[in-house]
C-alpha cells in the first residue's frame, strides 16, 4: 500500500471517530484537518477524507480551511476517497450532502477518485452526493443506521484497498 492518510473534520465527534476506526482498520493516520498541511498532502499517494454534514447538505466548519489546502496542492495523480456522515431521517433531502461539497472542490484536480458506492439499501429522499446513480463516497449514518455502520466500513475498505 502506498502512503495513505484519513483527514476528517468532525464537531461532535462521530466522524473523528469513524476516521479512527478506517485509519486503524487500513493501517495509517487519521488526522483532523485542522492539523493539515501541504505537506501532508504532499508526503501521501491516497488521501480519505471525511466531513459530517451539517444545515442544508454543508460541510463540516473546519474544511472551509481546510478545502484550500487541498485546492492549492498537487493532487494530480492521487487516489481520493470520500467518506460522510448524514442523518438520512431529519435530512433525507440532503443526505451526507458533504460528500457532494468536497468532490466539488476538489474534483476538477487531477485525482483518481475511488470508492462510490451503491445507493441500494440506504433511505433518503435526495442526495447531492449521489453521481451517475452512485453515492461518490461511502454515505454513513452513525444516528438511525449505527447497526449498519460496520460492515459498510468494513464493505468499503475492501473495495478501495487494492486500489491504495
Amino acid at each position: 500500500m502506498n502512503a495513505t492518510v484519513v483527514i476528517f473534520g468532525s464537531t461532535t465527534g462521530t466522524c473523528e471517530t469513524i476516521a479512527k476506526n478506517i485509519a486503524e482498520k487500513i493501517g495509517c493516520e487519521a488526522i483532523n484537518v485542522q492539523d493539515i498541511t501541504a505537506e501532508t498532502i504532499e508526503e501521501n499517494k491516497n488521501l480519505i477524507l471525511g466531513t459530517s454534514t451539517w444545515g442544508a447538505g454543508e460541510l463540516q466548519d473546519d474544511w472551509y480551511d481546510g478545502l484550500p489546502v487541498l485546492q492549492n496542492a498537487d493532487l494530480n495523480g492521487k487516489n481520493i476517497a470520500l467518506f460522510g456522515c448524514g442523518d438520512c431521517e431529519s435530512y433525507s433531502d440532503t443526505f451526507v450532502g458533504g460528500i457532494a461539497e468536497l468532490y466539488n472542490g476538489i474534483k476538477d484536480c487531477g485525482a483518481n477518485f475511488i470508492g462510490s458506492v451503491s445507493t441500494d439499501g440506504y433511505t433518503f429522499d435526495d442526495s447531492e452526493a449521489v453521481v451517475d446513480g452512485k453515492f461518490i463516497g461511502l454515505p454513513l449514518d452513525d444516528i438511525n443506521e449505527d447497526d449498519k455502520t460496520e460492515s459498510r466500513i468494513e464493505e468499503w475498505i475492501q473495495q478501495i484497498k487494492p486500489e491504495l
